[in-house]
């Protein structure tokens, strides 16, 4: 079993890689190694018709779209777990407008700078983006309103202290939306022991009904599952 810091150090380096490409370059999150084949294309939805989409920002690393059950109003602060180079960021911009704020936070630097460079291009005041890390996140408890996150907590190796995070972090009556991977049945342990794997969002899945009791021992309430798609893929080892 490896440890907190090498799974964290490894999905760092392989996302470190993945912001120095373009979309077509990586269309699964394990692209580098051609480890996922198509399992990322299968969970992936469509970002190009939303209003705010942003194609530089699109690394198509997603398995869903938060955003769209995330009840974002204009003037809220949102703040987007695992930004990347800012896709989600850019549409939940769209619906704050002006008098709201978005904050993505990061630990990937490479991540970071590229999403940075799309902000400036499109120059908008209130969208920031912070290196961190989602268990001990670099913003002030009660701060925001809603939260989203894409294909990102099932990375993160403490999902308790991440959970506990958002908890802190939001303001009170505030609200999450998380698109993400959960499993129904056992990974086979060969699975586990693959960085690649990890790094491409499968190793560091849980049980389903695990992900939920850490969310209620959070301290949260209300906890719907707004969408599923059932992922059936055969995956081969070599």
């Amino acid at each position: 079993m490896k440890s907190t810091i090498e799974i964290k150090d490894m999905v760092r380096e392989k996302y470190g890689v993945i912001a120095t490409q373009e979309k077509s370059d990586s269309t699964s999150c394990c692209t580098t190694t051609g480890c996922c084949g198509d399992v990322t294309s299968i969970m992936a939805d469509n970002y190009a018709e939303l209003p705010g989409y942003v194609a530089d920002a699109d690394l198509g690393l997603g398995c869903g779209l938060p955003t769209e059950y995330a009840q974002i109003k204009e003037g809220d602060t949102v703040i987007d777990l695992g930004s990347g180079a800012g896709n989600d960021v850019f549409v939940a911009r769209r619906i704050v407008g002006d008098k709201g704020r978005v904050i993505g936070i990061d630990f990937t630097e490479a991540m970071i700078e590229r999403a940075r460079k799309n902000n400036d291009k499109l120059g908008f005041k209130n969208v920031e983006f912070r290196l961190g890390e989602i268990e001990s996140m670099p913003v002030t408890s009660n701060y925001a309103n809603v939260i989203v996150s894409n294909c990102v907590l099932n990375l993160v190796p403490n999902k308790h202290r991440a959970f506990s995070e958002i908890f802190r972090v939001l303001k009170p009556g505030g609200h999450f939306s998380i698109s993400d991977i959960v499993l129904t049945a056992e990974l086979p342990a060969s699975i586990k022991e693959v960085a690649e794997m990890y790094a491409g969002c499968v190793s560091g899945a849980i049980q389903q009904e695990d992900y939920l009791s850490i969310i209620h021992e959070a301290g949260f309430n209300n906890v719907r599952i707004q969408k599923e798609k059932p992922i059936f893929h055969r995956l081969s080892l070599e």
